[in-house]
């Protein structure tokens, strides 16, 4: 299934959850550099689009398409594979938690870099040694998601392909944006149904795992044994769960 066709279908209350995290914004705004026109790709409803710059967005689901804001930049139905733009057309392109839905991130990279003199990716590492187990949630509750990035490119393939850097983005413990990995101190929310269904791992992994998943939860959460197994996270205030920026 395309990202456009997962998000067709998952994506109605996408806007509940799924807003714009300050201090993850001020980390991609920041690597846009002075950048004035900006293509953000696989936009979704237009969270962290930067107000102060000349924007155009590209997104392959309609339903997505259709909660973007009155005022919103405007939006291009394209998938980041095949981008209907020049080369160089735009100062920056920018991609925000999009690449892993990508059939070919490697091509939809290279193209971003193609029309682009400088290209800022937020992403997650899921090929990093021990990803799996940093997490609480996919090391006790959800053991699916590994094979969710089987015969994905790595990260550091990703960079390679278009001469990137890679800088780590720690988690706030209050995030705004409710992605995949938002709660990690506030487990709670992982039993809201609103939460999961703007998540796209959880209609990835299956009804039976997302269910088993909760029901395990839900019961460490009542008998204490999650507060005691992560006694240690309730006095961070940021966690390193494996999300990144690659910056050309």
């Amino acid at each position: 299934m395309s990202s456009g066709q997962l998000y067709d279908t998952i994506g109605a209350t996408y806007t509940t959850t799924r807003r714009t995290e300050p201090r993850i914004a001020a980390r991609i705004w920041a690597a846009l550099g002075a950048a004035r026109t900006v293509l953000n790709v696989g936009a979704g409803t237009g969270s962290y689009e930067p107000t102060d710059r000349d924007v155009t967005a590209v997104e392959p689901s309609a339903l997505m398409r259709a909660q973007r804001p009155a005022g919103a930049a405007p939006c291009v139905a394209a998938r980041a594979e095949s981008l209907p733009f020049a080369d160089r057309a735009f100062d920056a392109a920018m991609a925000v938690s999009t690449v892993h839905h990508w059939s070919d991130p490697i091509a939809g990279l290279r193209e971003m870099r193609r029309v682009a003199r400088r290209v800022v990716v937020f992403t997650h590492d899921s090929s990093a040694a021990g990803w799996h187990d940093r997490f609480w949630l996919t090391r006790d509750y959800l053991p699916e998601t590994t094979d969710l990035f089987v015969g994905r490119p790595s990260l550091a393939e990703q960079a390679r392909a278009i001469g990137a850097r890679v800088e780590p983005v720690p988690i706030p413990w209050d995030c705004a944006d409710g992605l995949f990995e938002a709660y990690w101190r506030r487990p709670e929310a992982y039993l809201d149904d609103r939460v999961r269904r703007a998540v796209s791992v959880w209609a990835r992994v299956g009804p039976e795992a997302e269910q088993r998943a909760v029901r395990s939860l839900r019961a460490d959460l009542a008998s204490g044994r999650w507060a005691e197994r992560n006694c240690d996270l309730v006095t961070l205030d940021a966690a390193e769960l494996g999300l990144r920026l690659l910056v050309t």
